[in-house]
């Protein structure tokens, strides 16, 4: 019975793994897979597991317990695909270490691509990365190493180091027979380099031109001369944004006499892409993209910091209420009304600041125009104000029967609307030179700007126009 029951289990679980194959992890494989994991079934959890997609698997570990996640690691540990271990996100990914053990890691990282291999290494600390890399094969151990000694974030992190370089004096014909001979070639390319003495990078052939030239045709004939190469200490971010320009697929690295050191692939530059628009969008929101999987009081620490900063920044608002604390004890409709300004210019603001931190980040914003960019928006700021003052006005002139405090509210909103959009867009802009990250404080200083201008030119106008 237990055979036959084995068998039917088998059965469904290939039936739902094809469908993984076409869907990925769909919520009934998920399912399915936590049922096999709370019932001790390491088989069954195989035949769930061994089609999905490395990401996938990548994400299925990341979403489980760390329980449930070392009996999935137990149940696939025998046929564990290596290419998981880039997919997963860092604090999950020292989960995974330490339930595959150094040896399965050091394996793990010695089939991977150099690339990938180098940036687990990176997130390591110290001594685990002596421990891994004295577990790695010589060979492997070398390049890894080689890697590590470039700055974080650079173009030597980034670099695959397995390129096909061939002699400027070779012909077609040999190429070719020696792309079919090498058992060492990358698994996907799409260009060879051409080099000269001293592995000097002279040139790169599209794999497309070199298969429809002839075989006698030399390789120095057939080669682009225009490259991109880029030394590997630069930023990673500079990197993508040449990719971006120019619309590239790959480009080489080369050191500083010119040799060829590696490539950089586009699914590198997305991967890199990915990474900096994320981590500026967390760093608006104060929260980090460990938040979902850290423990309780370290989401809590790291989130600390910058409520504590808005707290403080919230007390310099109040404060501003109290200085027309008379006038608001007078006229309780101030008090009704004092959100409604703060709110409006808070929200117009972050649409500039959104967009100030995007150019940055994209270098759309330079000295030549940085003052245009700013003019537009405070015009934003203006236009915006005067039409929601007219319409705000008008909703408190029926709302309190007051005409005037129609007026004072449509003022205050025009003002601090135009306020909004000066400081949304300047305050990033003063933060990078000042060699801050603009993400990180724009949005602490950007809500005190907002709250202290709304306040202050309500209430000043309400005292000096009502009262």
């Amino acid at each position: 019975m237990t055979g036959r029951t084995d068998a039917t289990l088998a059965d469904g679980a290939r039936r739902r793994a094809s469908e993984v194959a076409l869907y990925g992890l769909t919520p009934p494989i998920e399912r399915a897979i936590l049922a096999a994991v709370d019932a001790e079934r390491p088989n069954q959890i195989r035949g769930l597991v061994r089609p999905l997609h490395p990401a996938d698997v990548a994400d299925l570990l990341s979403r489980l317990d760390p329980d449930r996640r070392r009996v999935v690691i137990e149940a696939i540990r025998g046929r564990f695909d290596p290419e998981i271990l880039p997919y997963l996100d860092e604090s999950v990914r020292e989960d995974v270490f330490e339930a595959l053990g150094t040896r399965d890691v050091a394996a793990a990282l010695a089939e991977l691509d150099s690339d990938d291999a180098v940036d687990l290494m990176t997130d390591l600390d110290e001594e685990e990365r002596r421990r891994l890399l004295a577990a790695v094969p010589a060979a492997e151990r070398v390049v890894l190493e080689q890697g590590l000694t470039y700055p974080e974030s650079s173009a030597g992190r980034l670099m695959q180091r397995e390129v096909v370089a061939v002699p400027s004096h070779w012909t077609v014909g040999q190429t070719i027979d020696f792309m079919r001979t090498q058992e060492e070639l990358p698994e996907i390319f799409q260009e060879l380099y051409v080099v000269s003495a001293g592995n000097h990078l002279d040139g790169v052939i599209p794999l497309s031109r070199l298969l429809r030239s002839k075989r006698p045709v030399r390789v120095a004939d057939i080669m682009a001369g225009e490259l991109h190469p880029v030394p590997p200490t630069t930023d990673q971010e500079e990197v993508a944004q040449m990719f971006r320009r120019y619309g590239l697929v790959s480009t080489p690295v080369v050191g500083d006499t010119g040799q060829l050191l590696g490539r950089i692939t586009v699914d590198d530059v997305v991967d890199v892409i990915d990474e900096e628009a994320e981590e500026d969008l967390l760093k608006l929101g104060g929260v980090s993209e460990s938040d979902i999987t850290s423990s309780l009081l370290e989401t809590a620490r790291s989130r600390f910091v910058w409520l504590l900063v808005n707290l403080v920044t919230a007390f310099i608002a109040a404060s501003v209420i109290g200085l027309f604390e008379d006038t608001i004890a007078q006229v309780v409709a101030l008090a009704v009304l004092a959100p409604i300004v703060a709110s409006m210019g808070g929200n117009a603001g972050t649409q500039s600041l959104t967009v100030a931190v995007r150019a940055l980040a994209m270098r759309e914003i330079s000295r030549t125009n940085a003052m245009r960019v700013i003019v537009k928006e405070v015009a934003l700021g203006v236009i915006n104000g005067a039409i929601f003052g007219l319409v705000v006005g008008l909703v408190a002139w029926a709302w309190f029967g007051k005409p005037i405090l129609g007026l004072v509210i449509g003022m205050a909103l025009v003002l601090n609307l135009m306020a909004a959009g000066l400081a949304g867009m300047t305050i990033p802009l003063i933060l990078e030179r000042l060699g801050v990250d603009p993400a990180v404080a724009s949005g602490v200083f950007l809500t005190t700007v907002t709250d202290v201008v709304g306040f202050f030119s309500f209430l000043g106008l309400a005292t000096w126009l009502i009262l």
